[in-house]
């Protein structure tokens, strides 16, 4: 085997470990490390959780003295600046590692490459772009947030196989199967954020949070519960019940209003909710835009919006939706039923929203596809 097979094969179980913080390491990114030497794994690491130590620092603790001279295959850049955590750089220098072989250079502006720098100048001999693309498949949110100030989001659909996610009188449980819809838990469970609409709210009285037992997240440690994700209603003119079932459950609820009327936002916060409020775009609703914006500034990475058409539609319109996650059930619903996007304006074929299939799996009954909007 060559070298670089060597690397790429090593990389592919540092790859593996990172996922192992898939559902945890929030508002961090998801990292492993592999430690070799004489060809022989001495140690492993990945990093569970924000504010504990990360993939590196338990690699070296997993090897002990057999670190010293031995190869760092890590899916990020070493961090090398003090944040809840001291530098990994300092502790891969301090464990004697004699070369580190790196994924992806990490997109936050503190490192951005000083990590690399600071290793080689060491006298560290690095390697970089190792699977990089599984590497970076890793982190979508965060770095998508450290280089544009954005969340990554995703746009979660479920619809009969002719596209309707509704009957005409609102009904709509079930469309899909009970194995997609433990599908959609995990997606929640691994995004920072899940987005919906009031209109969502006041038909449904949705929960938005994951409801799964530990055992179906296989990569959790044992009795380990995945974190619950920040819900965000948008809702224009504050019409959120007070009694809204969100409100009763465990986690944060916060509410993107453009109503900055004291009594309604006191009434609100009183209910458990918080109140952001945002200046309205062209049409009197909340600025979709901003709102990503101000999510980013919490160390939101990914977000998954689970709406109704309406607001569906205006972040597809609007370009914010870098995936969609459709679930299409093997039933007809009907040309009366409702649809998946509200996009008015599109009235020829040059106007079409263009979309990139980048996966399709069988989920249950049901076909899960994974689709991207198309360039130019």
């Amino acid at each position: 085997m060559s070298p670089m097979d060597a690397d790429a094969r090593m990389m592919a179980r540092a790859v593996v470990l990172a996922r192992r913080g898939l559902y945890t390491t929030d508002p961090n990114p998801r990292v492993g490390c592999v430690l070799v030497q004489g060809g022989e794994i001495v140690g492993e690491g990945f990093h569970r959780r924000a504010g504990e130590p990360h993939a590196e620092r338990n690699a070296i603790e997993a090897a002990g003295e057999r670190a010293r001279g031995a190869t760092a295959y890590v899916t990020l850049e070493p961090c090398c600046h003090h944040g809840r955590t001291p530098p990994c750089t300092d502790a891969l220098l301090a464990a004697g590692i004699a070369r580190v072989v790196v994924g992806m250079e990490d997109p936050n502006p503190l490192v951005g490459g000083k990590g690399l720098a600071r290793l080689r100048a060491a006298g560290v001999e690095v390697r970089t772009g190792v699977l990089e693309g599984d590497a970076r498949a890793l982190n979508p949110g965060f770095e998508r947030r450290m280089r544009g100030g954005l969340p990554y989001v995703r746009c979660k659909l479920a619809a009969s196989l002719d596209g309707r996610t509704a009957m005409a009188s609102g009904e709509s449980q079930w469309i899909t199967s009970p194995e997609a819809r433990r599908d959609v838990h995990r997606l929640r469970a691994r995004s920072s954020a899940i987005v919906t609409g009031i209109g969502t709210v006041l038909a449904d009285d949705p929960s938005m949070n994951v409801r799964l037992e530990p055992e179906e997240f296989p990569s959790l440690w044992p009795g380990e519960l995945p974190r619950q994700p920040l819900r965000v209603v948008v809702d224009s003119r504050l019409r959120m019940p007070l009694d809204a079932r969100m409100l009763q459950l465990p986690g944060a609820t916060l509410i993107a209003t453009c109503e900055d009327g004291p009594k309604a936002i006191a009434r609100a916060n009183a209910a458990g909710a918080e109140v952001c409020v945002l200046p309205a775009d062209p049409a009197g609703r909340v600025d979709l835009h901003l709102l990503l914006r101000r999510l980013a500034e919490r160390e939101i990475n990914e977000v998954l919006i689970e709406a109704g058409p309406t607001l569906a539609g205006a972040a597809m319109a609007l370009g914010l939706v870098n995936e969609l996650v459709l679930y299409l059930a093997p039933h007809l619903m009907g040309d009366a039923a409702r649809g998946l996007f509200h996009l008015p304006g599109l009235e020829r074929m040059e106007q079409r929203i263009g979309l990139v299939i980048d996966d399709v799996r069988r989920v249950g009954v049901d076909l899960r596809l994974l689709l991207r909007r198309a360039e130019g």
